[in-house]
Formats: structure tokens, sequence, C-alpha cells
């Protein structure tokens, strides 16, 4: 019997098969379903600090308007007694996937600023999150801005989230850091349990006949998940935290050569999207055949064996091998 357990951020999962934070991880049907086709845990979608800035503003304007009006006016603006707000629905589907789930749920928070989060990660871990990925979206668009600014933001997000709740806290990365690994060493000193390599930065696109800036999305593809491979690759073994690869991962093959790099585990998203909740159960058949043809017995002996402190040729997943890939096109 082919034991795919391993463990994330100090949880014990049955595989490394994670749902990622998408619109399939935020419908508790859907849920129940990937849970039946084998989802050891699911991140649900991302609970924006734009969202909730932009309620709270809304809110504050509805009641300063009531107060500058006549008191038999104000009862033609009462705030109902069902609303609301984006928070108190996250929440919500917290205590109802927690209540109807056996797996770990894992929310997901996704800001630039330090304002605003401490409650919300306090309340986050209350409602019962098993734990939090920070997922710090910046684009460093000023001048001013310095790399060391940009660390230093995603450092002092953690340390004071830190301070104020017990549950595990991972790291969402961009892999635009001019240190990959030096900024994951930096994150474990300041409190993180993992990271989740890489974010993608969605790129907008411009209408050439409105001359405007639209959004554009385009699902991942496999050839996404090697920058991540490598980079995994690279850290494993030199950081004590978990490691998710996430971006790329639609194929068995993509799944289980992250978990040779060292990956805990490997998240699912545009292909659940494309394939729908029940192809995790194709993966984790798929996973289980591979390991047994290869005569592993678990996830926990291949893993890592291909990082970097144990690969045949380290310098394959350096500079060195550069001119080798150059050289070999069209050979």
């Amino acid at each position: 019997m082919i034991d795919l357990s391993t463990e994330y951020l100090g949880l014990k999962l049955v595989n490394p098969l994670v749902p990622s934070s998408s619109p399939l991880t935020g419908e508790l049907d859907t849920a129940k379903k990937m849970e039946d086709a084998g989802a050891s845990a699911l991140v649900l979608p991302s609970l924006f600090e734009e969202v909730i800035e932009h309620e709270q503003k809304q809110l504050e304007r509805f009641v300063h308007s009531q107060s500058l009006g006549s008191y038999e006016a104000q009862s033609y603006q009462p705030i109902p007694e069902d609303y609301g707000s984006e928070l108190d629905n996250y929440l919500e589907r917290i205590e109802q996937f927690k209540s109807a789930l056996g797996i770990p749920v894992i929310a997901s928070l996704n800001g630039i600023s330090t304002s605003g989060w401490i409650d919300t990660g306090k309340e986050l871990q209350q409602a019962g999150a098993d734990a939090l990925e920070l997922n710090v979206y910046y684009i460093a668009a000023d001048p001013g801005t310095s790399g060391e600014d940009v660390e230093n933001r995603y450092l002092q997000l953690l340390a004071d989230l830190r301070e104020h709740i017990t549950v595990p806290v991972t790291m969402k990365l961009s892999s635009q850091f001019s240190s990959v690994a030096n900024m994951v060493a930096k994150l474990q000193q300041a409190g993180a349990q993992g990271v989740s390599l890489f974010n993608r930065f969605y790129q907008p696109d411009i209408d050439l006949e409105t001359l405007h800036i639209k959004p554009a999305l385009e699902l991942s593809s496999s050839v996404e998940s090697l920058l991540r491979i490598r980079w995994i690759a690279m850290i494993r073994g030199r950081v004590d935290l978990s490691i998710a690869a996430t971006g790329g991962f639609h194929q068995t093959e993509d799944i289980v050569k992250a978990l040779l790099a060292g990956a805990d585990v490997t998240h699912l998203c545009s292909v659940l999207l494309q394939k729908g909740p029940d192809h995790i159960a194709v993966l984790k058949q798929e996973l289980e055949e591979w390991l047994e043809q290869h005569e592993y017995e678990s996830v926990a002996q291949m893993k890592g064996s291909v990082s970097q402190s144990c690969a045949i040729n380290p310098a394959a997943l350096e500079h060195s091998n550069y001119m080798h890939v150059i050289k070999s096109y069209g050979q």
C-alpha cells in the first residue's frame, strides 16, 4: 500500500493534492466533491483588502448621511438587520466548511498593508481556519520604492500578524524578488511556517479599439511549473518550513517533479477549472501508480530526493546549465 501522506504547515494531510484559492473552493457543494475526489485540504478564495475597505467606507457614508437629516427621515434609510459584509460572509463560509468537511480549511488574505489585517486574522482564526495564506499582491510601480522596501512590506505584515494569531501562516510569493532564497529565509525568521511558490501576476491587456486597459485572464500551463520546481529544488534543505508548489500543475508528471524537488504539497487551480473537481481522483490514482512503478513506498521517501542538496548534478539547477540549454536548440 502506497503512503501518499504528507505534512504541510504542521497539518497531517492524506496526500499532497490541495485545491488552491479559486471560485471552485468557495462553493460548499464543489468543496464536498473535491474532498470526495481526494483533496487533502483546500484554500478558500481570497478575502481582498480593497473590498473590505470599500464596504467600510460605504457604510460610514451611509451612516453619516442619516445623521445629517431629521430624526423622522432616518427611518427611510434603515440599516438592514440581515446586512452581511464581505468579511461576515467569509467568516460564515469558514464555519460552514469546517462543519461540513473533514479536511483542513485554509483562509486566504489578499492585500498590501497591515491596517485591518490583525483584527481580520484574529476573526478568521476564531471562525475555525486551520491556517492562513497571506497573498501580498503588490506591484512596486513607484521608482522611489526600493527592493528592500518591498521585502520589508511582506516581513512587517507577517510579523504584525504573527503577534496576534496562533494558527500557521504561509506566504504566497512572487518569483520577482532579487533573491528568492534569501527572502524565504527572512520570512522563516519572521515567523512564517510556510511559503507558496509562486503567485501568478495577471497581466492587463490594451484594447486597440478603445485604447482602454482591460483585464486579461489566461489559465496556467504545465510550462509554468518548471520555474516553481527549480526554485523549490534550490530552497529545500536550506530552510525549515513547508513549501507549496503553485502555478502550472496540470499533469501527474508535474506533481511528481514538484515532490521530487521538495514540495510538501501541490496546489491545483487551472486544471480543476478546466476538467472539474472530480479530476483530483485521476491525479491521485496516477500519482499512486507512479510511485508504485518506481518502487517508492511513500511520498515522504521521494520528497526532496532531487533537490539541489541531493541532486546528482546540483549545478544543473544554476547558471552553468544555461549554455548547455542554448547550445542544445536545433541539435
